[in-house]
């Protein structure tokens, strides 16, 4: 562990809370850069809304969503207009802080004007979105679902999925939202963290019962009841691929921004843990990805006032083991270069442990109990490693190769690219994204300046008598405004991904007005890589020449 950066070149790099280390120059890291900021709660939004204006159907799984305060005019007029269409519509919304986390700042509301106006609203921006007011319950207990997917490499896209998660329960009955009860969290949102402190709360040594529990006790319980708990899953494997789609764009902008294409820099890998809610018809609900999904294995247990101590969660442990153990053999650098047995697992972990709620149980987990003083405390549960280990251990002398074997099967699953020809139509923003950054001039950067912009459409032959090298630069310029208005990234000027994509969308529009929204965007795009590979083998000619 090194706290205060790293010393020796490793093979794996386990950072605490984010990529931040700009001196790594092989191996692998287990955060991609920009993760963070990409799954946040607006910025999540958007790229959803992106693709339900271009795929409305496809992504239908995730809430009707509405960012305060740029949209909250939107908001209260999208509200009114639907009720006015149907008077017997009584909807329930949820607002949710776009940095919150642990339920914290989140609250559900009945009408617009009870959205909280305070000077919060323009510190704190927030996401509202529509609540679902018929879950499935079990127990009578509203539960949502943590599923552990692990994005092993950008490019090419490979994504797996653990094939068992959490179930975690609210600890008062469900009851539908109405003005009494909006208040009462214990009912309505299903975070741990918020569940925890509730007197209801029931830590269970058992998988199949509590208010935390794995969610393959639940299939077996739904299945038991005659369920189809394969359309189930493959609903659920649908939406990570899809969510992941929607999520790659901005992803490969900060990747060459902090590891640019030619220069020596690591791979990345991460978990991620995806939050889903399944409705009373069994259809799984986005509600949010999380870009460091807590991985303790235990939980605190108060002995005497102010007195606690750490006791094991079998529900964690049998989950969260076996998701670390696994990335850890998917990514292992030794893997094809293994000589003998001794010599099998030389895979070398350095931890950065800061600002980090935990860290893996089993390397290390940290507390932040006034969310300001961290403390690291070393985990006693060293379960996979063990597990590996032995595994090394009882190996005959010479053997060649880890006896993967002796280890347990694994438990996750590839989903991509298996189902790659299901899904690679969707991938039309990816494509946009690498037009963008083609044009981005200067390495490192994520904003493209009004030249790159004009080269853009120069070179791909987007201007004519209609659309003048004037008109291009006003749409430059009101489209980069305005999303700049809204608070985005300051730190460099020009045109973000987003606004170019807004723009594309625009350009594709103007030139195929007759089309579908999908079809003007992969038509604009094909005849964008077209040009360009055309002024490409020009250059290449020039160049023999």
């Amino acid at each position: 562990q090194f706290p205060f950066g790293r010393r020796l070149p490793c093979d794996i790099y386990w950072h605490g809370v984010s990529f931040h280390d700009n001196n790594i120059f092989s191996g692998q890291v287990n955060k991609f850069p920009g993760m963070m900021e990409t799954v946040r709660k607006i910025t999540l939004s958007r790229a959803m809304r992106t693709m339900q204006d271009l795929f409305p159907l496809e992504y239908n799984f995730y809430p009707r969503s509405w960012i305060l305060p740029e949209e909250l005019p939107l908001f209260v007029a999208e509200v009114r207009m639907m009720k006015d269409s149907n008077p017997s519509w009584k909807p329930t919304f949820i607002v949710k802080p776009d940095g919150g986390c642990q339920g914290d700042g989140i609250y559900l509301i009945k009408d617009p004007s009870d959205i909280r106006l305070t000077g919060s609203i323009q510190s704190r921006p927030a996401v509202v979105q529509e609540y679902i007011c018929k879950p499935l319950l079990v127990d009578k207990l509203k539960f949502d679902i943590r599923l552990y997917v692990l994005l092993k490499s950008l490019e090419p896209l490979e994504i797996y999925i653990a094939k068992d998660g959490l179930s975690r329960f609210c600890t008062e009955p469900y009851q539908e939202p109405t003005l009494k009860n909006l208040h009462q969290v214990f009912m309505h949102l299903t975070n741990y963290s918020l569940n925890i402190h509730s007197g209801n709360f029931i830590h269970s040594d058992s998988v199949n019962t509590g208010s935390k529990r794995t969610f393959s006790s639940i299939l077996c319980r739904l299945s038991s009841r005659g369920a189809d708990v394969k359309k189930l899953w493959s609903d659920i494997i649908s939406l990570v691929i899809k969510t992941i789609i929607a999520l790659t764009p901005e992803l490969k902008v900060y990747y060459q921004s902090d590891i640019p294409a030619g220069k020596p820099g690591p791979t990345c890998f991460q978990i991620l843990g995806f939050d889903i809610l399944l409705m009373k018809n069994l259809k799984p609900v986005l509600l949010e990805v999380n870009a460091n999904p807590s991985m303790r294995i235990e939980h605190e247990q108060e002995l005497s006032p102010g007195v606690f101590e750490n006791v094991p969660s079998p529900v964690d442990e049998e989950v969260k083991v076996a998701v670390i153990r696994d990335t850890l053999r998917l990514v292992d650098p030794q893997k094809k270069k293994r000589k003998d047995t001794h010599s099998s697992f030389h895979t070398y972990l350095l931890v950065f442990p800061t600002q980090v709620q935990s860290l893996p149980a089993g390397i290390a987990s940290m507390k932040d109990k006034q969310h300001k003083h961290h403390s690291l405390k070393l985990s006693l549960k060293l379960k996979f490693y063990l597990k590996l280990g032995s595994c090394l251990e009882q190996a005959p002398e010479g053997a060649g190769e880890l006896p993967e074997a002796a280890l347990p099967s694994l438990c996750l699953k590839q989903v991509f690219p298996k189902y790659a020809k299901q899904f690679s139509y969707l991938r039309l923003v990816d494509r946009v994204a690498a037009l963008f950054i083609r044009f981005l001039g200067v390495k490192g950067t994520t904003k493209l300046g009004p030249t790159g912009f004009r080269t853009f459409i120069r070179n791909c032959r987007l201007s004519n008598s209609n659309f003048s090298m004037a008109a291009v630069d006003i749409l430059y310029i009101d489209i980069t405004r305005r999303w700049n208005s809204m608070g985005i990234d300051h730190k460099e000027s020009g045109m973000c991904l987003q606004a170019f994509v807004e723009a594309f969308f625009c350009l594709a529009q103007k030139k195929y007005k007759s089309r579908p929204r999908h079809e003007q965007v992969a038509a604009l795009v094909e005849l964008c890589e077209c040009r360009l590979a055309a002024v490409r083998g020009k250059r290449l000619l020039w160049g023999c020449g």
